[in-house]
This record gives structure tokens, sequence and C-alpha cells, in this order.
């Protein structure tokens, strides 16, 4: 199996609340997923890096980045805004956690037909070019683009994002960049409340209703399919979050494990035609433990090409 985990050393150690649901639970759900899977003995594993805070200012204002090295405490917790807190480990955690994107890019360029997964936390997509937001410091997804555009010259990355929250921070710092191409699914109306209508013509948009089951996401999201096919991208990312499953408390939307094991097999075949298989996905949203982890090893499993046992 060509696909790659990536860990950040720090990402289980970040730690604001017992009572915040983006907690280092939810990667233990994921690793216990992966062994009982048997996926964890079959995937390649890699520890992240932390990332360069020159590539940190490819997506970032670089007065952004300073000012969050800054507030970094020595004790206790701050809040960024209402939802996003630092403890003195965080700030290694999102470094971890953008350094692990990089560290996939890098992975998958140096061969043909490799994946990598980035099991790693705080999740990035909300961070906006100058501010935390939604859990998020650092846009992983976004660093790892402008990363893999700057450092392997391409002039085609594709984003793909189907958490249920839109993905406000990666159209904010992407909208209106040719070189990347955003597929965004999301429940709306609901937070961050954007998305919809689109602010560029290089995001491409699936609003969900509350209450949208698989069968609906899958007809919403199909044409961006051969909307990749067109763009042809050189490389394929994708903002994994699986907080849109039915049992997830936080959304409703009503996914199950086998649409996300269908839009991640979809994404791999069209990976295989135009981009030699090159796909980096990072963990976003998933805040059900059992499902999060249940919705990885199905994820993992159609990047892979696998048929989803039932």
């Amino acid at each position: 199996m060509t696909i790659k985990i990536y860990r950040g050393r720090d990402c289980v150690h970040h730690d604001v609340s017992s009572e915040h649901p983006e907690n280092p639970d939810r990667l233990y759900a994921i690793d216990d997923q992966l062994l009982s899977s048997g996926l964890d003995m079959i995937c390649q594993h890699g520890d992240a890096i932390q990332v360069k805070r020159e590539n940190l200012a490819l997506a970032h204002d670089p007065y952004y980045v300073d000012s969050i090295f800054q507030r970094s405490p020595r004790t206790g917790v701050i809040w960024l805004e209402q939802d996003t807190g630092m403890t003195p480990i965080t700030l290694s955690a999102a470094l971890y956690a953008a350094g692990a994107g990089c560290d996939a890019v890098d992975w998958v360029m140096a061969g043909e037909d490799r994946q990598a997964f980035c099991a790693v936390r705080p999740p990035g997509h909300h961070a906006e070019y100058d501010n935390a937001m939604g859990f998020c410091l650092f846009n992983n997804i976004a660093v790892a683009a402008r990363y893999a555009i700057k450092h392997y010259e391409l002039s085609r990355v594709a984003i793909i994002d189907f958490d249920v929250h839109h993905g406000n921070g990666t159209e904010n710092i992407i909208a209106g960049d040719k070189q990347i191409l955003m597929c965004s699914s999301f429940q709306h109306p609901f937070y961050p409340h954007s998305g919809h209508p689109v602010s560029a013509s290089n995001i491409l948009s699936a609003p969900l209703k509350a209450g949208a089951t698989g069968a609906e996401f899958r007809e919403s999201v199909a044409y961006w399919f051969d909307a990749l096919r067109n763009f042809m991208p050189q490389l394929i990312l994708i903002s994994a979050g699986f907080d849109a499953h039915a049992e997830d408390a936080m959304g409703q939307l009503r996914l199950r494990e086998d649409d996300y094991h269908w839009v991640s097999k979809q994404i791999r075949t069209v990976a295989d035609e135009v981009c030699h298989g090159r796909i980096v996905s990072m963990l976003e949203g998933g805040y059900n433990q059992s499902a999060l982890g249940r919705s990885v090893v199905a994820h993992i499993k159609g990047l892979h090409g696998d048929e989803q046992s039932h």
C-alpha cells in the first residue's frame, strides 16, 4: 500500500479543556480504528517536522503569524476567539499539523501513485489569512497548497473540502488564485455562515440543507469530478472533515462511512487520470469519536481504491 499516515509529536497534547469537542481523543479514536481494521499494519507511517515560518507566510499575513507566536502562553489557556484556545503546547501542535501537510506534499511528489493522510490537529480550514477561528490557528491545507506550488513549481492544485462546516479560511486565502481550484461541500445555512454564494470563480460550492442524506451529498458533488478533470490539477489536497456523519452532533447532515468511501474513491479515480495518483488528505472536523474513526478508515480505503466492505 502506498498510503502514508503522518502524525505530529505534540498534536495529541493540545488540550484546552476536557469539555472542548476538538480534543486529543479524536486522534486516539482514529488510531484505534486503524489498528482494528488492519490498516495500521499495511500503511506507511511518518513523523512530521514543524513547519517553517516562511512556509506559513505563503498563506498567512506574517504579522498574524508573529502574533500567534507572541501570544502563546507560558501557563494556562488563552482564547484567540470564543472557540479557539491556546495552551503552552498548542503552538507546537499547530506547527506540527501544518508541517505534516508540507512533509506529505514532499512525499507524494517524490514518486507516482502516492497518497498521504495527515492525522493531525488542531485543524486548519477556518483559519483565515490574518485571523484564527473555529478551533484553527493556521490553515494547514492552504499552506500545503502554496508550498506545493512554490517548491514544485506547480501551476494547478485542487483542494476538496467535505467538512460539515464551510472552509471559510481556505476560501478567504485562495479566492481568485487561478492556480488553485477549491471544491467545497458543507451544511448551509450553518456556521461559519459563509460559502454561498461563492466569492470567486475558482471556488465550486455544494451547499447542503440540514438533514441532507448521503444520496443528496453524492448528487450535489457529482459535478466536481468533471470540473477536476478539466482543471487537470497536478496535485489534489483534501480537507477531510467527518462531522457531516449522521452520528456527529456537531452538524445535521446524514452521511455514513460509505459516503466518505465513495467520495474518496472518486477523488482517487480522478487523481489517477490527471496527477499520477498524488493525493494529500488532512484531518479537519469529526467529533463523534466512533464515527470519526470508522469514517477515516473508509476514507483511506477509498483513497487506496479498495472496495468498501460491509
